[in-house]
């Protein structure tokens, strides 16, 4: 029967599986490389000291965050407006340029910190794009009957490539310094391609007569009116914002560990192991049931990981922690993505895309600056510590403040999304 066929059975989706796996791999890559580099060229040619490198890691962080900060409502207006495969497709393309950029400017040796900090802004603006139309594509290309599954892979995709992309541009970076930018280059290619056998798709008929910027508000409460989402997408912001510690690994495999870029790499393979793991438990055993309880404990999980990995200064325990983060943001992300496209009608999902974008954006990158500058204040351990503390408070909050996500049980779509809070045919 049509409904027991897997996904990637069918060719669009397959085609957009590929691309989303591949620009995920290589946007990650880029984002580690540009780190280190930053943290390097801060430390080795302009002279600073730990804390002062710190704080240009967190800069690092504003610079990708304020685009998509200012970028939000309009990209997710656009994606619910325009044909959702071209405007991945001219995200990718820039993508595709910035690696190319950094990639001759490494090999040359004429890398520098504003170039740095410009790509950076540059790869903010082609997320804000891409982010949103392709978490609205992927319901598009399946029948309704494999939704969830289509969800998850997608999601699985996603988190995939942000654990194993980081690893891969540590451990060619190690090799040579721009060969995770040419291989980056060569993966946003691929991306390109299959985007482009992406075969046409309707674009959501839409009977809101607003002016365009109510239209655009209207994401914003939808999300703000469904305590469901709303929960899903916050507790993430807040839980990573607090407890991701990927922007500390640099100075940690510099100056705590003492293992170099090539320790890096291990560092950033770990919560790939982790991840992998996870996923292949699911693809053994589907997650059916207390599927919100799960997200919680997944993040408690999470937050307490982190806070032992700032503690150790053993490279064993470690990559011990880090696998055990990255198992939990794999449960987290795959039940997170599930819940909120399967709650939001199609002519949103561009808007309600971007919102969580944005929370996500905001909680890595602003998760980032806050860990850079409160390493600069009082150092790496410190930092990281506090971070995981407080992504395990978070989940003790988000079980009180947000009972539908505590009590949400099963992947079920609703009969009626229309039914749901904010029509979008309200006037």
């Amino acid at each position: 029967m049509e409904k027991q066929r897997h996904p990637l059975a069918y060719r669009d989706f397959a085609c957009y599986f590929t691309a989303r796996l591949t620009s995920t791999l290589a946007q990650m890559a880029m984002v580690i490389v540009i780190g280190w580099q930053v943290y390097d060229i801060a430390r080795t040619q302009l002279g600073m000291s730990p804390k002062e490198a710190a704080f240009q890691l967190g800069l690092i962080g504003v610079a990708q965050f304020v685009p998509l900060l200012l970028l939000t409502l309009v990209v997710g207006w656009v994606a619910d407006r325009m044909d959702r495969r071209w405007i991945a497709r001219g995200a990718v393309a820039l993508e595709a340029g910035c690696a190319l950029a950094l990639a001759w400017m490494t090999h040359n040796g004429t890398v520098s910190l504003p170039a740095l900090f410009t790509v950076a802004a540059l790869l903010g603006v082609a997320r804000a794009f891409a982010s949103p139309a392709l978490q609205a594509l992927a319901p598009n290309l399946v029948p309704a009957a494999v939704l969830p599954t289509a969800i998850a892979m997608s999601s699985i995709a996603w988190q995939t490539g942000s654990v194993f992309g980081p690893a891969m541009g540590g451990y060619l970076y190690a090799h040579d310094h721009a060969l995770s930018y040419w291989v980056s280059t060569a993966l946003f290619a691929v991306a390109f391609v299959a985007l482009t056998l992406v075969r046409p798709v309707p674009i959501p008929k839409i009977q809101n007569t607003a002016k365009p910027w109510q239209q655009m508000i209207d994401g914003l409460r939808y999300v703000r009116q469904n305590r469901l989402v709303l929960g899903a997408i916050s507790l993430d912001l807040f839980a990573v914002l607090l407890g991701g510690a990927t922007a500390m690994l640099p100075i940690y495999a510099r100056d705590v560990l003492h293992v170099g870029a090539e320790g890096l790499g291990h560092l950033r393979a770990a919560p790939a192991v982790g991840a992998v793991l996870m996923a292949l438990w699911f693809s053994w055993r589907p997650l059916r049931n207390d599927v919100g309880v799960k997200l919680l404990i997944a993040v408690a999980i999470f937050g307490l990981a982190t806070a032992i990995f700032g503690m150790s200064r053993t490279m064993p325990l470690s990559l011990a922690m880090l696998a055990l983060l990255g198992a939990a943001d794999m449960l987290s992300v795959y039940v997170r993505q599930s819940l909120i496209q399967l709650y939001t009608p199609d002519s949103m999902r561009g808007r309600v895309g971007a919102v969580s974008t944005l929370f996500i954006s905001g909680s890595n990158e602003l998760g980032e600056a806050r860990s850079g500058f409160l390493a600069a204040l009082a150092g790496p351990v410190t930092a990281t510590v506090a971070g995981g503390i407080g992504a395990i408070a978070i989940a003790a909050l988000w079980a009180r403040w947000f009972p539908e996500l505590r009590l949400a049980r099963t992947f079920s779509q609703p009969d009626h999304l229309d039914d749901l809070p904010l029509k979008e045919n309200a006037k």
